[in-house]
């Protein structure tokens, strides 16, 4: 494929073409649908949030067996409720995958809605309200949302801008909630799916996936398909919806450096004894600049290049990052103030947490006898976490220090000058993209754009990272990313909320995808 027709195509994606304008009878329909599916909705607002309000009480971290085990059996009555396949794909002790189907007579093509159920970690006192306990707020917490009941049968309906504050609410029950609600509305209409349905939940994406490959492997010809959507993520910050094309991988790595054996007055011995926090500092710097910058030897030499339909997308997008730096309380960003879009294109190293000796008032005047970092690296296509590991292990060796990933002893301090015991993550995982320009591609924009009303922002790759290479690499199924939660849902942190007319949106969109992608045009 050329180049000129790669932009082509990408401004095709980005802007109407004029083959796009005007009202089509696929656009008529889509109007009607989404009419039907805002009418069920609004007729059933209480008994969804009941419902959703149910799943997100179950806690839902994956090494918690038991309770990982309760979330999955709800979803598995959820799903067979409304008449789906459901059950668990079992590997040994590893939180099961929760799957489900529905086989539609005539349909030709099938499609797998991929979300997971596990969310992140808790730290309960930095939550305004119990992280299971899912609290309905007026607003968000930071517009000072009150609490407020949640609706009955019988009572007012609940504004799009209130917030259902409980973790996983926006990452990424959500997703699964949405869907399940969409196939009420879509059989409310009269309507039977255009498109077979192949739903898969994981039960530790938040852990990295660990056994996610192996249980692709083992039941490979159960999940064959013709296209995967990955339903994880925010919207646009701008609330627009957005489709995204991949993901950057991730590898994650932690760090200790060594001081003395014990803690030593800083008056005495200082500038004597090495200090381990400076020396981490230094390290640190060493290895990225204030700008992003990753200065490891050979780091961006496998970076794949921006292709020009990626170039034109991202060129496309709404300009939101003067607005967003307002309201982070931020003078400038990276590189000279760089287009969002455009930064997470790039590799990133993120120092993710620092441990050296304390400050304020426990503050106390030792040196230290050691100094931990937590880092986390973001990979674009073509770079591999080993391959990155390799070269941090290297770059660190050239500053000096002995590495190992054993425990440190004192024959090790006394055998070499500096030591850093480098911990990497189990797992992580390579980027991944799906060509934008490709008919699965343009069918699934053409009905998003839609049931939108207008289209969407279309993105060759999100921030975050997910296990999507693995779909590739196993099923052999492009990926498409459709995230519906807020861009503010505090994803990962304390007080995770949803806001509501985002549940709202994301159900009139799986409706029309699940009614109208089998009637559209794949070729």
């Amino acid at each position: 494929m050329t180049r000129k027709y790669l932009l082509v195509a990408a401004l095709c994606i980005a802007t109407p073409c004029a083959a796009q304008q005007g009202v089509s009878s696929g656009a008529r329909d889509a109007a009607s649908l989404r009419a039907k599916a805002r009418q069920f909705r609004a007729s059933h607002e209480p008994k969804i949030l009941r419902e959703f309000a149910d799943l997100l009480a179950i806690p839902n971290v994956a090494a918690d067996r038991p309770n990982i085990r309760r979330n999955a059996d709800l979803l598995i009555t959820m799903m067979r409720s409304r008449g789906i396949d459901a059950r668990l794909l079992e590997l040994g002790d590893a939180p099961p995958a929760v799957y489900g189907e529905i086989i539609v007579p005539g349909a030709t093509r099938t499609v797998i809605l991929y979300a997971h159920y596990d969310g992140q970690p808790v730290t309960a006192s930095q939550w305004v309200t119990a992280p299971w306990s899912p609290t309905l707020r007026s607003s968000s917490l930071a517009a000072g949302g009150a609490p407020i009941p949640f609706p009955t049968d019988t009572g007012g309906r609940v504004s799009g801008e209130a917030r259902l504050y409980a973790r996983s609410a926006g990452d990424d029950k959500v997703s699964i909630i949405a869907m399940l609600v969409a196939l009420d509305a879509l059989h409310a209409s009269g309507r039977s799916p255009s498109i077979n349905i192949k739903f898969l939940f994981d039960g530790e994406e938040e852990a990295g996936s660990p056994h996610l490959l192996q249980i692709l492997e083992r039941y490979k010809s159960l999940l064959s398909a013709d296209l995967l959507l990955l339903c994880d993520g925010p919207e646009h910050q701008s609330r627009r919806q957005q489709l995204l094309f991949g993901v950057r991988g991730m590898t994650g790595m932690e760090l200790t450096l060594f001081g003395p054996t014990s803690a030593l007055h800083s008056g005495h011995y200082g500038n004597w004894a090495p200090n381990a926090g400076v020396m981490l500092a230094n390290l640190i710097a060493s290895m990225r600049d204030d700008d992003g910058h990753i200065k490891i030897a050979g780091f961006y030499d496998d970076v794949a290049p921006i292709t020009a339909a990626e170039q034109a997308a991202i060129k496309a997008v709404p300009p939101i990052d003067s607005a967003l730096r307002h309201s982070l309380g931020l003078a400038r960003t990276e590189a000279n103030d760089a287009p969002l879009a455009e930064r997470l294109m790039m590799p990133a190293l993120n120092v993710r947490g620092l441990s050296f000796g304390s400050v304020g008032e426990h503050a106390a005047n030792v040196i230290a006898t050691e100094a931990r970092a937590s880092f986390d690296f973001r990979l674009v296509p073509n770079e591999t976490p080993e391959r990155i590991r390799d070269l941090v292990n290297a770059h660190i060796r050239r500053q000096g220090y002995f590495v190992t990933s054993d425990s440190v002893t004192t024959a090790m301090r006394l055998a070499h000058a500096r030591v850093a015991r480098v911990e990497w993550a189990s797992g992580g995982y390579p980027a991944n993209r799906t060509s934008m320009a490709s008919p699965v591609a343009r069918a699934v924009i053409s009905v998003v754009r839609d049931s939108a009303g207008n289209l969407p922002i279309v993105l060759p790759t999100m921030g975050g990272s997910a296990p999507s290479y693995m779909f590739t690499e196993v099923l052999h199924l492009p990926v498409i990313i459709l995230p519906i939660a807020n861009y503010d849902d505090n994803q990962h942190a304390a007080n995770e909320n949803l806001r509501l007319q985002n549940l709202w949106n994301g159900i009139e969109t799986y409706t029309q995808l699940i009614g109208r992608l089998g009637t559209v045009d794949w070729h």
